[in-house]
């Protein structure tokens, strides 16, 4: 319960009209809290509608491009209990993700419309649009390559999120970048040749080159962590059990930066 409205409305209506004022200020903080306890059940609710369009969309547009080829392979399957696994979905949650993934598969799932609902549910916020591609590129590439028939829907679902296929194409350079880092070690000590391919797969991930500047480079880093904190991303509607996947995603870039932070410093 809300009171705060209605403690300050009589504190100040009393002091400049007496009790008159106090009582008027009564009435308007009322207004004032019950307006407030209103907008936080709507916010709450929408926010628990996101999330719920979030889990859906993401295992029904996985199964929907998994079956792209024609035959979803073991290693998609994999990928899918993976991710389920990471998100610890048991039970019933569990059930709905596999439920969503089997109705992706069919041949006359509405892809667009599907995406377009999703984007609605999260007012179209960018950073958990882009989470959302990024888990589909994960799916993809569950086999290590993207075939033609993949690629042309990930250019649906890019388009349909509002991503430029210049856009689309710098996430497959990152993902791909950061899945060699992983082979490679993660920023972990290795021998020259595989530190020297590190280090261009951690520029790749943080989207830089070796010829920007040590200012560009932080630049790029910073946003890149607060597209992807996991903490913004829940408030924002990510569901909460997606947020190891992207605590992942925030390691990955701190060890990348932390690489080519590290390699600038030495060369200096």
């Amino acid at each position: 319960m809300r009171i705060w409205g209605k403690v300050l409305g009589v504190f100040f209506g009393f002091m400049f009209g007496g009790p008159f004022g106090a009582l008027l200020g009564l009435w308007l903080g009322h207004r004032f809290d019950k307006a407030v306890g209103g907008n936080f059940a709507f916010s709450a609710a929408n926010s628990q509608a996101a999330q719920q369009a979030f889990l859906f969309s993401t295992f029904a547009v996985l199964g929907h491009i998994a079956k792209s080829k024609g035959v979803v392979t073991q290693q998609e399957i994999q990928v899918a209990n993976f991710l389920m696994d990471q998100m610890r979905l048991q039970g019933e949650a569990r059930r709905q993700a596999q439920d969503a993934f089997r109705q992706g598969k069919d041949a006359d799932f509405p892809l667009e419309e599907q995406i377009s609902q999703f984007v609605r549910a999260v007012n179209g916020r960018r950073d958990l649009l882009q989470m959302f591609m990024e888990i589909q590129l994960q799916g993809v590439f569950a086999d290590g390559v993207i075939d033609d028939s993949e690629h042309a829907l990930l250019k649906r679902v890019a388009k349909a999120l509002g991503f430029s296929e210049p856009e689309l194409q710098a996430m497959i350079s990152r993902w791909e970048a950061e899945l060699k880092f992983h082979r490679h070690g993660g920023g972990q000590r290795q021998s020259a040749q595989s530190s020297a391919k590190q280090l261009e797969e951690a520029y790749q991930i943080l989207g830089v080159s070796q010829q920007d500047s040590d200012q560009q480079i932080k630049r790029a880093y910073r946003k890149l962590m607060t597209q992807h904190h996991p903490d913004k991303l829940v408030a924002k509607g990510l569901p909460p059990e997606m947020m190891e996947l992207a605590k992942q995603r925030t390691q990955d870039i701190q060890q990348a930066y932390e690489l080519v932070k590290q390699q600038r410093k030495s060369a200096s």
